[in-house]
């Protein structure tokens, strides 16, 4: 896993903070992001307790913490408010694929607004620090590339994405409003494509949807021309950027835009996916569904000053973890 540097002079009160016991909630606990989060947090010695309504997340991923006297696990969803004593809040909390947020778009944006609201409300009455796992999703299709932190976007409010988008969207604004209203401490991260174990073998995005085609020895979908870009950051990465961001001081808010300024074409993704499972797939084409941007491409400048951070694993071996991952999950299936 990525270690902070001990001779950085700049990294060492990030590495004081990270390293002093605390009370940690994560919501979305026993997601695909959430549960590395719990992982590393747990390993740190903190205590954490996991929420999670497990629509998307599952307590497979989080089992391996559960005999864990540090971790505690509780099914709640964040539209109800939740009363609890926590020192800090990771509200990772929503469902962040397409095939997932589309489902039941109105619960999406409740989760996302009514969520932020009791989040931001438990963390002024305990006074914690707060952190918002936001989305690039901000940027919409985004008319500025790479995108900085001070590009406001280009997102279609009527879309079938805007549940997502724009519940995003409001939740920064209420984050940046309880910050100046009531001096909360606050932390905006914008999340980009980010991959690994654990990505719900269903959710449609594309590492995960490229390499159980791969695997299975289908055809690979490509959507459109499959020349729209995206920059794809491993998991381990961004839960370090998660941590180093929450360890900054009060000066620091956000949003920070966290993702690997790395650019891949999905044609390339897809060649190489199949290059590295030995598939004999074909790459098929379908229609780009509506309101998919063409370019992704973070901006990291900001992330590599103020917490000294920038994604450290190389695609090809997070890729090969990765399809190890849904190769072991395909493993376990029962025969049809």
């Amino acid at each position: 896993r990525p270690r902070l540097s001990l001779t950085a002079p700049s990294n060492l009160p990030i590495l004081r903070a990270m390293l002093e016991p605390a009370r940690i909630m994560v919501t979305g606990g026993a997601g695909f992001l959430g549960s590395h989060l719990c992982e590393r947090l747990i390993a740190s010695g903190h205590e954490v307790l996991c929420v999670d309504n497990f629509y998307t997340g599952r307590r497979r991923n989080v089992q391996s913490l559960l005999s864990n006297p540090n971790f505690e696990i509780m099914r709640h969803d964040v539209t109800v408010p939740l009363f609890v004593e926590v020192d800090q809040i990771y509200n990772l909390a929503c469902p962040a694929s397409p095939v997932h947020y589309q489902f039941d778009p109105v619960q999406t944006t409740k989760t996302s607004v009514h969520g932020a609201i009791n989040m931001l409300g438990l963390a002024k009455r305990v006074k914690a620090k707060i952190l918002q796992a936001s989305t690039s999703e901000v940027y919409g299709d985004p008319s500025v590339h790479p995108q900085t932190e001070d590009y406001w976007g280009n997102v279609n409010p009527i879309g079938v994405r805007s549940c997502y988008d724009e519940g995003k969207r409001c939740a920064e604004t209420l984050f940046f409003d309880y910050w100046r209203q009531h001096k909360l401490r606050i932390k905006v991260a914008r999340i980009f494509n980010t991959f690994g174990p654990r990505m719900h073998p269903n959710d449609g995005r594309v590492v995960s949807n490229f390499i159980l085609q791969a695997l299975r020895g289908e055809d690979i979908t490509l959507y459109g021309d499959g020349e729209q870009t995206r920059s794809f950051c491993y998991v381990d990465d961004l839960v370090e950027g998660f941590l180093r961001l929450m360890a900054t001081g009060d000066e620091v808010t956000g949003p920070i835009n966290l993702g690997n300024p790395h650019e891949s074409t999905i044609k390339e993704l897809a060649s190489l996916i199949i290059d590295m499972t030995g598939a004999k797939s074909k790459l098929i084409h379908k229609r780009l569904p509506e309101d998919d941007p063409r370019q992704r491409q973070p901006d990291i400048t900001l992330a590599r000053k103020a917490l000294g951070w920038e994604p450290k694993t190389e695609l090809k071996v997070g890729l090969s973890r990765t399809i190890a991952y849904f190769d072991q999950l395909m493993s376990e299936e029962p025969a049809a």
